[in-house]
């Protein structure tokens, strides 16, 4: 790894909530996959953890990536072939920290995000958390992580606030948001 901070995106697709605050698991998206690993790849981030245990889910990422890794796709678009280099699929958030932990061989930070979070880690001290321990970004999908996933004790950013009460980001545009405030350095005061 070189002198950037080791950074790795885990989406989580389980377990998650719906709109009416029940556990799920969400569907993978194909625009996520794409738009997320593009996303990391320009901000460089080392890995895309793709979390779902659904394995009809885990086979529809397999034959996209494949489409474009190895397929017609590869040589049609080489910088989507670089960009989904960087994704992989795992059955749970657990198996994304463990593989990350072997990856980066020392003990790993996830980071948790929410748009209900409002007393997390600010994007300067998230910032310092980089800085300091490899870390894990973990984002979820549908309406948000599940409360098993916050009850782990691990830190959260503070939410992405807009300028209105209306706080429901795609997952898309809050990785983007998110990256460029933790690697960047801008963030809104």
């Amino acid at each position: 790894m070189s002198d950037k901070p080791p950074l790795a995106v885990a989406l989580v697709h389980y377990p998650v909530l719906d709109r009416r605050g029940d556990r799920v698991t969400s569907a993978v998206t194909n625009l996520d996959l794409h738009d997320i690993a593009r996303i990391a790849c320009t901000y460089g981030v080392d890995s895309f953890y793709v979390v779902t245990p659904v394995a009809a889910q885990q086979e529809l990422v397999a034959a996209i990536l494949g489409h474009w890794r190895e397929g017609h796709g590869a040589g049609y678009n080489p910088d989507r072939k670089d960009a989904l280099a960087r994704v992989q699929v795992v059955d749970s958030l657990d198996a994304a920290c463990q593989d990350w932990e072997a990856r980066c061989q020392r003990r790993i930070q996830p980071l948790l995000t929410g748009a209900r979070c409002t007393d997390g880690l600010s994007f300067g001290e998230g910032r310092e958390l980089l800085q300091r321990t490899p870390t894990l970004l973990v984002l979820g999908t549908g309406w948000g992580l599940a409360p098993e996933v916050f009850a782990q004790g691990w830190p959260m950013l503070t939410a992405i606030c807009g300028v209105g009460d209306y706080n429901h980001l795609p997952v898309r545009a809050a990785t983007a948001i998110i990256l460029d405030r933790l690697l960047i350095g801008r963030e809104v005061e």
